[in-house]
């Protein structure tokens, strides 16, 4: 069969010693003089030997770029053991899949997840011609897994329809959806574990080029929808995502409930096609469009992709942005979530209007819905950036000045009066020059500081967490400041200070950890 792009000839039966000069000669006949690639189909070939082997390299002699494809694994491996596969495209047959009547346990924009059977997951994809977006997924999967994110690896690639699929072993996995559905109560655990993994993925450094940049992307949304808002409401988004450093951490791209699986109690997250590398509030963009954006002026949106209602994806969202950046305060909560909404909203309107959203009623009243509250937000919004929670760096007294820092940032940020802010850098200077003279000695190794508030009473608390060698500083009895100064031992009087200063100390060894906590109510 020919056309303007190769031509395709059908491979039947067996070629072996007895027919191969025919099968030649066949073949000639039909490739004659055509300067066309040539694609030779292996659907419906059941044998073949060396004389048959030597047909397909006469063949391939004249034209180099021959292709044969659809070979059952059989007569793969024999092309494999010969080292056909080396000097031509040799394709394996795939294995064919039905999805009809199996459960949808994931869908977003490149594909759909279902589960086909109690094992098993095939996430098929929108691309008819996505044999390379399997490859790609199947690429950065392993680079995430490589990296310690704990995910699934396609075992085997098969045909679905019209499609291809990338089969998953997912066995009696659940997603966090469907979790949330059956099991409210489970509500909070799901958030610590959904916030967990989060974090994972975005305190994971990637090698320099491995992944794609996420704010390359974001810019592509912003520029298209430059020309649906006004002017300077442009101008400003434009500066605003490009005033977004460059981040080589992990971002998923897509991630949502759906996409986090419990299974045999080890959470995994899968659908890695999206992964990119990039700053925090571009994910939380997209999270936010997950539970709340797409489904905020149709409420019937949310019960249908995640499986729970419009109240219970709310909660969700505000339980997870809270632990996330790990505060009670609603006003750095807040603060955030206009931050992503920002980014949440460009995405929608884009998407929407691609999608044919300005030809119908309905479209036209959600792109106007959310051009409002993007155009409000922007005007009262001067940075895209804000302070995570949790900073982990080497317990070193060079780091001091940088943890000191991170800490005032939290403080100032949650309006600490200037006397409780300095009560409490006193008491850090001192929990974390402790930790990088003695944790690791003779050694070096990592500390986390954690700042954490809370409401009702307004509290901070500040947790230094080391691997270190296992020490309880509060065990020590306070010094005697009675003492005169020649009868005073030198030490001791860091944690004291730090006790004194603090509402309360605490302090425990948990899977292998230190950790020590600072508490000061505001």
């Amino acid at each position: 069969m020919e056309n303007t792009n190769e031509m395709r000839i059908a491979l039947e039966g067996r070629i072996d010693s007895n027919n191969a000069q025919i099968v030649e000669n066949e073949l000639q006949d039909q490739i004659g003089d055509t300067n066309l690639p040539i694609v030779l189909d292996a659907d419906k070939l059941d044998y073949i030997s060396s004389a048959g082997l030597r047909v397909l390299l006469r063949i391939r002699k004249k034209h180099p770029e021959l292709t044969v494809i659809n070979v059952n694994p059989e007569i793969y491996e024999i092309f494999e053991m010969t080292g056909f596969t080396e000097m031509m495209t040799v394709e394996k047959a795939y294995r064919v899949v039905s999805v009809e009547g199996c459960e949808v346990i994931g869908k977003g924009a490149n594909g759909t997840i279902y589960r086909i059977d109690q094992d098993n997951v095939v996430k098929v994809y929108n691309n008819p011609d996505a044999l390379e977006d399997i490859q790609h997924e199947r690429e950065v999967a392993r680079l995430a897994l490589v990296l310690g994110i704990p995910t699934a690896i396609s075992y085997d690639v098969v045909k679905v329809g019209e499609s291809y699929g990338s089969v998953f072993e997912l066995l009696n996995a659940r997603s966090f959806s469907k979790i949330i559905e059956q099991e409210p109560d489970k509500l909070d655990w799901c958030v610590k574990e959904f916030v967990d993994m989060l974090k994972k993925i975005h305190g994971t450094e990637v090698p320099e080029g491995k992944l794609p940049e996420i704010k390359k992307t974001v810019l592509n949304w912003v520029k298209f929808v430059m020309d649906y808002i006004p002017e300077e409401t442009g101008k400003k988004l434009l500066s605003l995502v490009e005033a977004v450093p460059h981040d080589n951490h992990m971002i998923h791209g897509d991630y949502h409930t759906k996409n986090i699986e419990l299974q045999n109690d080890e959470v995994l997250i899968i659908d890695m096609d999206t992964l990119a590398v990039g700053n925090p509030i571009f994910e939380l963009g997209s999270v936010f469009n997950s539970f709340i954006g797409f489904s905020e002026l149709d409420h019937s949106v949310i019960q249908e992709f995640q499986g729970f209602d419009y109240e219970t994806s709310k909660v969700f969202w505000h339980k997870t942005l809270a632990a996330y950046l790990g505060t009670n305060n609603e006003k750095i909560i807040s603060e955030v979530e206009d931050k992503a909404r920002i980014i949440g909203y460009t995405r929608l309107i884009r998407r929407a209007i691609r999608r044919k959203a300005l030809e119908t009623e309905e479209g036209r009243k959600q792109v106007e819905f959310w051009k409002e509250k993007l155009i409000a937000l922007v005007d009262k919004t001067d940075t895209l950036l804000f302070t995570r929670s949790e900073l982990e760096i080497e317990a070193v007294l060079d780091n001091l000045e940088t943890v000191l820092d991170f800490i005032d940032t939290h403080l100032q940020n949650a309006d600490c009066p200037m006397r409780a802010q300095m009560q409490i850098r006193l008491a850090a200077e001192e929990i974390f020059v402790n930790i990088a003279n003695y944790a690791y000695v003779p050694g070096k190794g990592k500390a986390i500081v954690r700042v954490e508030f809370s409401e009702d009473p307004v509290t901070v608390s500040i947790t230094f967490i080391d691997h270190g060698i296992p020490y309880d500083p509060l065990e020590k009895g306070d010094p005697d400041i009675s003492l005169k100064a020649e009868e005073r031992e030198i030490g001791g009087l860091g944690v004291f200070l730090a006790k004194k200063t603090m509402d309360d100390v605490t302090y425990e060894y948990i899977n292998g950890q230190n950790v020590l906590k600072l508490k000061k109510n505001l």
